[in-house]
């Protein structure tokens, strides 16, 4: 089985806390490729390039799962909103919002609660539809554009519905696996006599007792099958595979029955008005800050205070928005997100999730077209299935169907790997590519950043990871070179390129051989270096009769029509 198959929804891996082995890989991502060995982004040498120059403050949202406010590494760098007031209970700024301090959550209700997890979006675009496609006689011809998509989107789903026999013995023996490891567990943690260890302590241990000796044994064998990372601890492997078996079951039980309306239940907001928009809380820690705390510190961890981690750009605040539970995001807060943070001044907006289903498609559309006519960049992961995004649906993405266009102001990134990394492959054998849709390819495997709970940091691998060097990178363009337009950060990042490293690497999920030219546009791994450099040679775009930022109108947001029966 794929490592990368025993990940939590967010689709990351958690690693443990850091291990002796792993002291010299620690910040590989940052390292230049000439000097040390490692691909990296050559960060050292871009500060040294920039030394001298004078930075200007720039807001980076992160569209996440929350964020810890109160990590040492963090919260200096929190954006704070200059027109409200904390904890007065006022909308100071008029913007709709109550006391956003620090960014907004839109998967809570203003009673303080908050939604975590929810379905995966093809169960809710296969029930939400089911009553009004299946079994009937469609005529495309007479459906409007809105309801072409619709139905194009349950159709896709309703493919996926039926359950996969080799899907259902696969959780039949991860379940058998994830009991016998807790079993075996228990006795290694009495003999041990302590709840924590990883693979390369177990090995070490003698146990005293036959039974000692068994269980051990068992669970080295269960790591083996699961190819498991040394440096994972017991109770995190223990704790993402029960996850990962619940998630499973939970969405084929999805497949026979609906799944509670968990939004409904907790936002209660009426989803299918984007008018309904100023519902959520301003908790933007949330219930599970993980994914959104590792994703920020790696942007704009506070750098030299001789502590933790040092982000990628220095003169950055981060602007959490929370709008992704456990189980897929909704357009609807992706979309107001996106709006909430070109409104709040974020010029760089990262983006470390995705879905194969976008059933409100038209409102992310709109939004991103806002933040392109806002001058606002947005950096994307690409996923994490191991799948060719040209031909497989990943969504959002730059290609906005209602304006026949697009973005120019969109960044694809995927997941790159080290040879000296983990399992020593170029390119992360769990990230999506794609030649037409992917721009570039960034680290993502053992990055090492902020973890929330007590000033934590750790090691986590995925796109999602990638998503935020390359929206470092774009921040720190940014902040030196504030001319310039979010089209030529972008050109500026795609043209850095590094296309030499390695010639020949093997297609994510196979044993396939192929060159970088086939995975990505740019046909390489992005450098901060030779994208400052370039950064620095670039002309302001001279405006083409584009309106004053303040003429132009928000989105106008079109509500998706509900299809009525056609018999």
């Amino acid at each position: 089985m794929q490592r990368m198959k025993l990940i939590t929804a967010c689709s990351f891996l958690l690693a443990s806390q850091l291990g002796f082995s792993q002291n010299n890989i620690k910040g590989w991502y940052l390292r230049d490729p000439e000097k040390d060995g490692f691909y990296g982004i050559s960060l050292d040498k871009t500060y040294d390039f920039i030394k001298g120059k004078t930075a200007s403050p720039v807001i980076v949202a992160v569209i996440d799962s929350g964020i810890d406010t109160t990590h040492e590494d963090l919260k200096e760098i929190l954006w704070t909103n200059p027109k409200e007031i904390p904890g007065n209970g006022i909308d100071d700024d008029g913007n709709g919002y109550v006391d956003d301090i620090h960014g907004w959550n839109f998967l809570g209700n203003k009673d303080g609660s908050n939604l975590k997890k929810d379905v995966d979006e093809r169960t809710r675009v296969y029930y939400r539809f089911k009553e009004k496609f299946d079994g009937r006689q469609i005529d495309t011809s007479s459906l409007t554009s809105d309801e072409k998509w619709q139905y194009r989107e349950w159709q896709k789903a309703a493919q996926q519905m039926n359950i996969d026999p080799d899907e259902k013995m696969e959780v039949m023996m991860l379940e058998i696996l994830a009991k016998s490891l807790k079993k075996n567990d228990a006795i290694i943690r009495e003999e041990m006599q302590k709840e924590s260890y990883n693979r390369d302590e177990l090995e070490k241990f003698e146990p005293q007792t036959q039974k000692g000796k068994q269980a051990k044994m068992g669970f080295i064998t269960c790591l083996k099958m699961l190819n498991i990372e040394e440096d994972q601890t017991n109770q995190d492997l223990i704790k993402d595979l029960q996850e990962y078996v619940d998630g499973k079951k939970t969405s084929m039980d999805a497949k026979i029955v609906a799944p509670p309306d968990y939004r409904a239940q907790t936002i209660k907001d009426n989803y299918y008005a984007i008018d309904d928009k100023y519902y959520g809380n301003n908790d933007v820690m949330g219930p599970d800050p993980m994914h959104g705390t590792h994703v920020s510190g790696i942007i704009a961890a506070e750098r030299n205070n001789n502590i933790g981690v040092d982000g990628i750009a220095d003169d950055v605040k981060i602007m959490m928005i929370r709008a992704v539970p456990d189980g897929d995001e909704y357009d609807k807060d992706v979309a107001l997100a996106i709006v909430y943070a070109v409104d709040n001044g974020a010029k760089v907006i990262n983006m470390s999730f995705g879905k194969s289903f976008s059933p409100e498609k038209k409102w992310v559309d709109e939004a991103i077209r806002y933040a392109e006519s806002k001058d606002v960049l947005l950096v994307h992961a690409a996923g994490n299935e191991s799948h060719d995004v040209d031909v497989v649906d990943n969504f959002p993405n730059p290609n906005l169907i209602s304006f026949n266009a697009r973005a120019t102001n969109f960044i694809t990134v995927g997941a790159s790997g080290d040879p000296h990394v983990a399992a020593g492959k170029v390119i992360a054998d769990f990230s999506n590519y794609g030649k037409e849709t992917v721009d570039v390819f960034a680290p993502g495997v053992r990055i090492y950043s902020t973890l929330p709970g007590g000033n934590q940091y750790g090691y986590l691998n995925g796109t999602s990871f990638s998503s935020p060097i390359v929206a470092g990178i774009a921040a720190l363009i940014r902040s030196y070179y504030p001319q310039l337009s979010a089209k030529q950060v972008k050109y500026a990042i795609d043209k850095s390129a590094e296309t030499k490293l390695a010639t020949t690497v093997t297609v994510p999920g196979t044993d396939s051989s192929t060159t970088m030219s086939e995975l990505c546009e740019t046909g390489g791994f992005v450098n901060a270096y030779q994208a400052i450099e370039i950064a620095s040679a670039l002309k302001p775009e001279m405006p083409v009769n584009n309106p004053k930022p303040d003429k132009i109108n928000k989105p106008v947001f079109i509500n998706p029509k509900e299809i009525k029966s056609k018999n």
